[in-house]
């Protein structure tokens, strides 16, 4: 293994979208997370099934994407259902919106 590959990892993806639908273009984004989410993610508690992106003045969200509650969370633990922001360049916002107008 490469030592730019050690440090990349997949935690969640959606292969079921890519059985259903012919996937164009893809994008790379980050999440903003908050309280226990990242250590939840970290054990792969994620799940991209019935999720989508949502473009609202000109930020990107992404919705029912199901991120379980940390097991040994306390007060902080969020609804696992929130929208999130997906951060990704302002050129790339742009195209998706042109690609939805």
């Amino acid at each position: 293994m490469s030592s730019k590959d050690k440090g990349t990892k997949t935690l969640a993806e959606n292969r079921k979208a890519r059985h259903d639908y012919f996937i164009e273009e893809t994008y790379e984004a980050g999440i903003v997370l908050v309280g226990t989410e990242v250590k939840s993610i970290r054990q792969g508690k994620a799940n991209l099934k019935d999720s989508y992106a949502d473009i609202r003045n000109s930020e990107v969200f992404v919705k029912n994407m199901h991120i379980s509650p940390y097991e040994q969370g306390n007060i902080f633990n969020v609804d696992p259902l929130r929208e999130r922001k997906l951060l990704l360049h302002a050129s790339e916002i742009r195209k998706l919106i042109g690609y939805t107008a």
